[in-house]
């Protein structure tokens, strides 16, 4: 069977069948219905064929809506080849009025009669629905006679749902005891899928093979078209998948037949098709949810109504159009159910001959039938994105309200697409000017580091609200200060302090605040600008407002002006007083930082949050990444070293800025804590550092590069960027140790480098500093370093110190250590002589370093079974931590001091800690975690995390099975770690 004609053989059955009843005598019609492109004509060909091989004899036409002005047009293509064709047919007209039995029609029944009595006859019509209307009657008539003749007469008849009514068919006045009909139906899935296969002769991949005939639909004429394209493809350059638009195929049958397709539907019908697919113009819809698929852009709203108001069509008959054409194939069930094309290149085809200002009206018309019944905003944006300009305020307003969703849900390509175009919208200058703000801070931080920039400056010249104006020159100014221009981002902030903001004070000191803290990106210009904030404050604190004094207690903090504790309460109390809103996100990145280096993490991380929760984050802000940094620096704090390498942002230098930022420098530092310094040093390597932003992100990640440095054997260059970093940061007038301890950094570089005397220099000047700071994390750093460069008895006391410090931290023990600490200030003194309590925050970062110096220290001096305890305890606690450096340091002290220790930690109740034993027991009487912080006065966090780590070790999952653990005495006797504080 060729290869238009498979699944047709009940049909010629019927045909043969029909003319052999014909040739007895006992003619009828056959009528092959069938939509567009189901092989109605092959098939009327091979039941021709048929009949001539049977020894009929065929008589032709083929109707054309070129002919249907042509009377009788179709019948003379029947009868012109036959003896008697010119008298019949004659060259006038039949006058009018002549009867039906007389004149024309008379003279060509009776000249078809007349080749029916020399042999039976084939009456072959292909597309009778085209032919004229006096070829239609005269057909009609002749069927109601052939019933006693030897005449078979076979024609075909489009048969498809239009949106447009078609007219009666050939037999709608016929005895059905006159015709026999069969309707075509579409390929199936298997037969055209053989097809494929069979007309490429090759072996084909299969996803391949689906794709041609979902591209097909079931229609002979459009898989034969797409095959004819496909022709030249061979077995080693099929490809996986078809394209998914028509341009990639040639010589272009596919796209042809389709336009034919649609001709043959009529115009009607090809709006609503065009429409369709022009709502279905994205295929990646077809991966998402429903909702997504709505929302993103109105491809899931593609129903009967919609489609009617974008054609122009009638609404009653799109749905049955819309079925029917899902029958036939060329349709799919999509997301939720609603009408998809088959495959993307079919969809691309009906779409190919309609022009962009066809197309664009359309979407129009959609957006405008969804606004009025109430779609959702981003749905009817989704249209607008792909007509032109509407001019009226709702398009604004929809594309609006889309782009804030679209922010929200944290898509930022969406909510720039919704922004640019609700640009072309007309909408008043102070509109504009707040839109472009967000547009700006959009493609700044998503597109580019440069892009944006124009959009905020453009914002800047637009007149507005005072507040918006604020918004946007904040804007500005962070972008700008970003780019090393921290200057020109002052000078921008103050000329809108200047000019624009008279009778505004909480405006004016919102705008002073940013100026602040965008002067961290200059030394010169921070000094300059904390010395006018410091004056003024002195002369009237209510002029720079409470975010204003804020970054005083900051600023005060890093120069090693004030205390923990002392900056904690100035902290708290400015918390306490109302705030401008536009004010409070500085204050609370502000306070969250100063929380964070007081080790009172859990209260920065609710400030982080509070702080996030009120900032848009699509309009830039400088706070907005200080949260983001204070954040990390939360993290980092803990050692939580999994979750600052989750980002993969923090991996790699980010794309448009050539300056590593905070969290580069901390992912830096946990690829070396976690042994993975090879990746280190490649991310490390990514940066060019010769003319960076002097920014205090640049002092971070020198510092970080250190560490790695150090961590990989080169002490010299390690100590060239600690150095370097205490030089930026001293430019800064920033000297405390809470941000970047780079003395004790270097200090241990000049001991590796055998300079004890300039190790011992800086490791007591960390302490001085410390001391004002007076936190355990601070103290116990810069007392292990000093007790390492001192050595002997002396340094075996103060790395005592220090562990004794940071085991309050890390063990959760609140109010001051048992004994103050050398070089107290008057403030220490206060606290009874001890640290600033971490609210049982750990500092386990710092208690592991100083139990591996203890440890040293003590088998220095001989004492080499309390130097085992501390260096099992530090190496228990770095494998709790994921600190694979810490841990292979603490072993390697072990192996030096004679002893050697398991690759794994051990378990049994003999493993825990002094703390973790006692938190166990009071689990195991059945006390809550809230009961045994109370208890102990230690942070919830903190009785979690001993629980953890003791159910590890005692190999349980359940607090009831706590009690019989603890009986194990497990392999070591007594706590570890040596004296407690």
């Amino acid at each position: 069977m060729s290869v238009a004609l498979r699944e047709r053989r009940e049909e010629l059955e019927l045909v043969a069948a029909e003319a052999e009843r014909a040739r007895a005598g006992a003619g009828r019609l056959v009528l092959l219905r069938g939509a567009t492109g189901t092989g109605r004509t092959a098939l009327l060909e091979a039941a021709a064929e048929q009949a001539e091989a049977a020894g009929m004899r065929v008589l032709r036409a083929r109707c054309s809506p070129d002919h249907t002005s042509v009377p009788f047009g179709a019948v003379f293509q029947l009868l012109a080849h036959g003896p008697g064709f010119d008298s019949a047919a004659g060259e006038e007209p039949d006058p009018p009025g002549t009867p039906p039995h007389r004149g024309r029609p008379a003279r060509l029944w009776r000249l078809l009669r007349s080749y029916a009595d020399d042999v039976p006859l084939l009456v072959a019509v292909d597309d009778v629905h085209l032919a004229d209307e006096s070829s239609r009657r005269w057909l009609v008539e002749a069927v109601r006679r052939i019933d006693r003749l030897p005449v078979l007469m076979v024609v075909t008849e489009r048969s498809q749902y239009d949106i447009d009514p078609p007219a009666d068919g050939l037999v709608h006045a016929l005895s059905p005891a006159l015709v026999r009909t069969r309707t075509l139906a579409p390929l199936s899935a298997g037969s055209a899928a053989e097809l494929v296969r069979s007309a490429l002769g090759r072996p084909v991949p299969a996803e391949w093979v689906d794709d041609c005939v979902r591209a097909g639909a079931g229609s002979p004429l459009l898989l034969r078209a797409l095959l004819d394209d496909l022709g030249g493809t061979t077995t080693e350059d099929a490809p996986a998948a078809l394209p998914d638009n028509c341009a990639a195929l040639y010589p272009g049958s596919y796209a042809a037949a389709v336009s034919w397709w649609l001709d043959s539907a009529g115009p009607t019908t090809t709006e609503v098709a065009r429409a369709l697919a022009a709502l279905d113009d994205d295929e990646e819809d077809d991966e998402k949810d429903e909702d997504s698929a709505s929302g993103g852009g109105g491809h899931g709203d593609a129903d009967a109504g919609l489609l009617a108001r974008m054609a122009g069509a009638d609404p009653a008959r799109v749905p049955g159009w819309l079925t029917a054409m899902t029958g036939l194939g060329l349709l799919r069930p999509g997301p939720g159910g609603r009408p998809r094309y088959a495959h993307p290149l079919l969809r691309d085809a009906v779409l190919s001959s309609w022009s962009g200002a066809l197309r664009q009206a359309a979407h129009h018309r959609a957006a405008e039938a969804m606004v009025r019944r109430g779609d959702r905003a981003e749905a009817v944006a989704g249209q607008l994105l792909r007509s032109a300009p509407v001019g009226e305020a709702w398009a604004t307003g929809v594309l609006l309200d889309a782009a804030d969703l679209a922010v929200r849900d944290d898509r930022s390509d969406d909510a720039l697409a919704f922004l640019r175009r609700a640009l072309d919208e007309p909408m008043p200058d102070a509109r504009r000017s707040v839109v472009l703000t967000e547009l700006g801070s959009l493609e700044y931080a998503t597109v580019r580091s440069t892009a944006g920039i124009p959009r905020l400056a453009e914002a800047m010249r637009l007149p507005g609200l005072p507040r918006d104006r604020v918004r946007a020159a904040v804007a500005l100014g962070t972008a700008l200060a970003r780019q090393g221009e921290a200057r020109t981002a002052i000078d921008v902030l103050r000329g809108l302090e200047d000019e624009h903001l008279t009778g505004h004070p909480d405006l004016v000191r919102t705008v002073q605040t940013a100026s602040a803290l965008l002067s961290d990106h200059d030394p010169a210009t921070r000094r300059e600008v904390y010395r006018w904030l410091r004056e003024t404050a002195e002369r009237s604190p209510r002029l720079v407002g409470t975010a204003g004094q804020a970054l005083l207690v900051r600023y005060e903090s890093t120069a090693g002006l004030t205390s923990a504790a002392s900056a904690m309460r100035r902290i708290r109390a400015l918390l306490a007083q109302p705030a401008d809103p536009l004010a409070e996100g500085f204050l609370l990145g502000t306070a969250a930082a100063v929380a964070q280096w007081a080790d009172q993490l859990d209260e920065a991380e609710r400030l982080v949050r509070r702080g996030l929760a009120g900032q848009r984050p699509s309009l830039l802000h400088p706070m907005h990444l200080a949260l983001q940094n204070v954040r990390v620096d939360i993290a980092a704090a803990r050692g939580a070293y999994a979750e600052l390498l989750a980002d993969p942002g923090a991996l790699s230098p980010v794309a448009g800025r050539p300056d590593p930022a905070n969290a580069q420098a901390h992912a830096l530092i946990a690829l070396v804590e976690t042994g993975r310094t090879e990746e280190a040093t490649a991310l490390a390597d990514g940066f060019d550092l010769q003319n960076p932003y002097d920014s205090w992100e640049l002092n971070r990640f020198l510092y970080a590069r250190g560490v790695l440095r150090a961590a990989t054997g080169d002490p010299a260059g390690a100590l060239g960027d600690f150095l370097e970093c205490g030089r930026h940061q001293s430019a800064r007038d920033v000297v405390s140790p809470v941000v970047t301890p780079w003395r004790t950094a270097s200090a241990e570089c000049h001991l590796a480098l055998g300079r004890p005397r300039q190790a011992l220099a800086l490791a007591e000047e960390e302490l001085r500093l410390a001391t004002v700071w007076n936190t355990p994390r601070v103290l116990g750093r810069a007392l292990r370093v000093l007790g390492t460069a001192t050595g002997g008895r002396r340094g075996l006391e103060l790395t005592d110190r220090a562990v004794r410090i940071l085991r309050q931290g890390a063990d959760g023990a609140s109010g001051g250590t048992a004994e103050a600490t050398p070089g107290a200030t008057p403030e220490v003194a206060s606290n009874g002589g001890g640290t600033a309590a971490p609210d049982g925050e750990p500092v386990e970062t710092e208690l592991i370093p100083a139990l591996i110096a203890q440890g040293r220290r003590l088998t220095a001096v001989g004492e080499r079974a309390r130097a085992r305890e501390a260096l099992r305890e530090a190496a228990e606690r770095a494998e709790r931590l994921g600190a694979v450096r810490m841990r292979e340091s603490a072993e390697a002290a072990l192996r030096e001091g004679g002893a050697r220790r398991a690759a794994t930690a051990r378990t049994g109740s003999g493993s825990l800690t002094a703390s973790e034993r006692r938190i166990a027991e009071l689990a195991a009487q059945s006390r809550t975690n809230m009961e045994i912080a109370e208890l102990l006065h230690l942070a919830r966090r903190t009785v979690e995390t001993h629980l953890t780590s003791a159910y590890r070790k005692l190999g349980i999952r359940r607090r009831a099975e706590l009690g019989a653990a603890l009986t194990d005495t497990g392999s070591r006797s007594g706590p570890p770690g040596g004296t407690r504080a």
